[in-house]
């Protein structure tokens, strides 16, 4: 009896832990899902009617197309990720920015990114919309030289750190066709944590520089060290971009540390890491219903 009791409660844990962790899931699923679908609704509402447009607090009526309208009016957007796109990144940027993407999030890393067709891209479809850069939010990335392809290094691989940092801001400005980036963000935690504030550090100068407007972090999964870079840096995080999925337990921890200290989290991957989740039969037919 004692041992179908204990097998019981095991059972029990098992599923009660389980049920925790689909909900967690199911409620982030569905809150992308909504942001997607309201994100096409309007997209396709302004653009097949041309009647239909915000108005301001005096009834004004005004054309919501840019980052900084979109933000200052507090609309849902999406970032338009760049990686993995190689020859096509383009022409897959150019059509975003047509669909109505003004955020735009990329990296001086060759290795995954081709930065400088991130440019050509936005500034094509820019050109042909009769938009300019005040209309874009252009997010890229400082990324040290362990996550580089050594034969397509993005700066000098046997610089000082400092250095390698300003030459990727160099690049990435001449990639990207503009004089200034909206946020510049550091694409993990270095090796040590004085390495990480030495980077940061140089970001800093940037800020002061007006050739940076905000600075973020990446791929920083642990609060102790968040919260560290956080109370050193004189420039604080304006935004921080994780892999949302379980094995962090969707940085619950995390995320309650931004929303007190008014920091932007920015997930990636997240419907990727969810596969199970999407496979649902709750997604299914919420996607069904749509």
């Amino acid at each position: 009896m004692a041992t179908i009791t204990r097998d019981h409660l095991a059972r029990s844990r098992s599923e009660s832990l389980s049920r925790r962790y689909y909900f967690q899931v199911f409620v982030s699923i569905i809150i992308v899902f909504g942001l997607v679908c309201t994100l096409a609704f309007r997209f396709l509402l302004h653009n097949n009617n041309p009647n239909v447009q915000e108005k301001n607090s005096r009834g004004t009526a005004i054309h919501i197309q840019s980052a900084s309208m979109i933000r200052a009016y507090e609309k849902p957007y999406l970032l338009y990720g760049t990686a993995w796109k190689e020859e096509r990144t383009a022409e897959l940027v150019a059509n975003a920015v047509r669909a109505g993407f003004r955020f735009i999030d990329t990296a001086c890393q060759p290795k995954h990114y081709n930065e400088a067709l991130v440019g050509d891209g936005w500034f094509q479809a820019a050109q042909e919309l009769g938009l300019s850069r005040k209309d874009f939010y252009l997010q890229t990335k400082f990324t040290a030289a362990k996550g580089q392809d050594p034969n397509r290094m993005p700066y000098e691989e046997d610089a000082e750190l400092s250095l390698q940092v300003q030459q990727s801001l160099d690049v990435s400005l001449s990639h990207l066709k503009t004089e200034y980036l909206d946020c510049l963000v550091l694409h993990s935690p270095m090796r040590t944590h004085e390495e990480t504030m030495q980077v940061w550090q140089t970001m800093e100068t940037f800020v002061d520089e007006g050739r940076v407007k905000t600075l973020g972090l990446s791929n920083c999964y642990s609060l102790e060290t968040f919260t560290l870079i956080y109370d050193q840096a004189r420039v604080k995080p304006s935004i921080l971009q994780n892999r949302f999925h379980a094995k962090t337990n969707f940085d619950t921890d995390i995320r309650t540390f931004c929303k007190e200290m008014n920091i932007l989290y920015q997930s990636f991957w997240t419907l990727t890491a969810n596969r199970k989740a999407l496979a649902s039969p709750q997604i299914k037919d919420m996607a069904k219903k749509k």
